[in-house]
Order: C-alpha cells, then sequence, then structure tokens
C-alpha cells in the first residue's frame, strides 16, 4: 500500500491546478461581464445626452414661441390702442 505523503501530494498537485484553471475561467467571465457593464453605462450616457438635447431643443423651441406670441399680442395691443 501506498503511503500517505505518496496519496496526498499528487492531490494537492491536481487541487492547485484544478483552482488555477477555475481562476482563469472566472477571469475570463469576469471580463465577459466587465465589457458588458461598460456597453450598458456606454448606451445609459448616449441616451441620457440624447434627453438632455432633446429637452434643450424643446425649451429653445417653446422659449421663440412664446416670444412670437408676446411680439403679436403687443402689436395687437398697439393697433387696439390706435383705434
Amino acid at each position: 500500500m501506498a503511503e500517505p505523503d505518496d496519496m496526498i501530494l499528487p492531490l494537492l498537485r491536481e487541487m492547485r491546478a484544478e483552482i488555477a484553471s477555475m481562476d482563469h475561467k472566472m477571469d475570463r467571465r469576469f471580463d465577459i461581464v466587465e465589457r458588458r457593464l461598460d456597453k450598458l453605462e456606454e448606451t445609459q450616457r448616449s441616451f441620457r445626452q440624447a434627453l438632455s438635447a432633446d429637452s434643450l431643443l424643446s425649451k429653445l423651441v417653446t422659449g421663440e414661441s412664446e416670444e412670437r406670441i408676446e411680439s403679436l399680442e403687443r402689436k395687437v395691443r398697439e393697433l387696439e390702442s390706435h383705434k
């Protein structure tokens, strides 16, 4: 029968190799997850920028319309005052 030392050391080496292999696999999976998160964050950032641009454009258009309406109201008041 083999000595316990002769049985344990090979098992420990095998375990060490399996752990190293699992570490490598986990590193690859984490890299994949990090890339996916980066893409999601980039998409979210792009979406926020688009919303901000749309909001700003809406404010500009609304502001311009309000200025036109005020100008027309002022002209109407002037015309009414001339009567």
